[in-house]
């Protein structure tokens, strides 16, 4: 008998943003001057007070294993700040913390989903929610938003897609890769037919405190006890504290799917890193003002990106009130031709951009639009300004 390998690992697709970033790097190394808009972590240093409590866990020792879904003092502080920024109320039992955003999704899908059960993906959707639902055994099932609506999809939409395997629904807000942000009425709607058909919604509020232009955050779960129960609110320290290597996620959710969470975490990965947790208190209780600082920056980096792309040709976009991404329409490039050679994808385009530019963009259609590209603004305005005349430059040279 032959030797095999799983075959749900190998039909896991690679990232197609870590495999730009690669390639960027690649030509750094060779002494090029890449501008790269790939980047999904803020180009801010995490705040000094957050690096201070982890230095401080070191130095009194906090270096042991913490029971396995998080500390105490950690799943209170995030109860807090349900409270107050969220207006949910959790319990600590109810609180799973995990290495990053990632792991606590893959946590929830494990624990909700059954071979063959439907998840509903709003497209564009974050690259990772397909695999991940795949790697839990679900079906992913795909409801494309449209560039009117600001690629936000509808109740109405959601109804079509449900069937009797349904299990659950994706809901990203503020959006990667869109920077769409649901309104409290839109979210009114949507909760009302998830409770409709008895389905979960897995809420990924990621970006939450990253909204722009008097825009605000509203968690889905805050409504009424119906669908408060059959939401997993997951969010996480990385985007709005830059803290993405740090690996902090968490989620509030019924605490009986806590529990499962945390039985699987126990195995899977044991407790997230305890210094890092020992900073997370410190991000959630500490001052807040260096987080405004970065949002404000965010947003002066967004209009500046918006001005500059507005006045380009070929290039179209729904304006993002949250996250640092801008999404760009590149449709009506396709068929046109740069050199000779003829643009069928946004791939093809990114590829241009890359070896003949020095611009690195991710094409999106691993995000579930072949014809778009997600620019980040997660960089500096000099890099955004160097990087937008060069893709000026091969705009005009279509």
């Amino acid at each position: 008998m032959a030797l095999t390998l799983s075959t749900k690992a190998q039909a896991v697709k690679p990232s197609s943003t870590l495999a730009i970033t690669a390639k960027a790097k690649e030509l750094r190394a060779q002494g090029m001057d890449v501008v790269g808009f790939g980047a999904g972590e803020p180009d801010f240093n995490t705040p000094e007070n957050v690096c201070n409590a982890a230095i401080n866990a070191i130095t009194d020792g906090f270096t042991k294993y913490t029971p396995a879904s998080g500390t105490q003092e950690l799943k209170e502080a995030i109860c807090r700040k349900f409270k107050k920024f969220n207006h949910l109320d959790y319990k600590p039992n109810q609180i799973v913390i995990s290495n990053g955003g990632k792991h606590a999704l893959s946590n929830v899908f494990d624990a909700i989903l059954n071979p063959g059960d439907e998840v509903i993906i709003p497209a564009p959707y974050w690259l990772s929610y397909p695999e991940m639902v795949k790697l839990s055994d679900g079906v992913p099932v795909y409801v494309f938003g449209a560039k009117e609506n600001e690629y936000k999809i509808t109740p109405e939409q959601i109804e079509k897609a449900v069937t009797n395997k349904t299990k659950a629904i994706i809901l990203n807000t503020p959006s990667n890769p869109t920077g769409a942000i649901y309104s409290e009425e839109e979210l009114r709607a949507i909760a009302d037919t998830i409770v409709k058909y008895d389905i979960y919604v897995v809420a990924d509020e990621m970006y939450e405190y990253l909204t722009y232009g008097g825009e605000k955050h509203v968690s889905i779960a805050s409504f009424n006890d119906e669908i408060y129960k059959r939401t997993i609110t997951c969010s996480g320290l990385s985007k709005s504290y830059s803290m993405t290597g740090w690996r902090i996620g968490y989620t509030g959710s019924s605490a009986e799917i806590a529990k499962l969470m945390s039985s699987m975490q126990s195995h899977a990965t044991s407790n997230p890193n305890s210094i890092a947790q020992k900073a997370a208190v410190e991000a959630l209780d500490g001052p807040q003002d260096t987080v405004e600082r970065m949002r404000e920056e965010f947003d002066q980096r967004r209009m500046h990106m918006m001005d500059r792309v507005r006045a380009m040709p070929h290039v179209d976009f729904a304006e993002p009130k949250g996250a640092f991404y801008l999404f760009i329409d590149l449709s009506a490039i396709i068929g046109k031709e740069y050199q000779g050679k003829k643009i069928e994808s946004a791939a093809d385009a990114a590829d241009i951009l890359l070896e003949d530019f020095y611009v690195a963009v991710v094409p999106c259609a691993d995000f579930g639009f072949p014809n778009h590209m997600r620019l980040s603004y997660a960089i500096s305005l000099v890099q955004i300004e160097a990087g937008l005349n060069r893709i000026e430059k091969f705009l005009k040279m279509l």
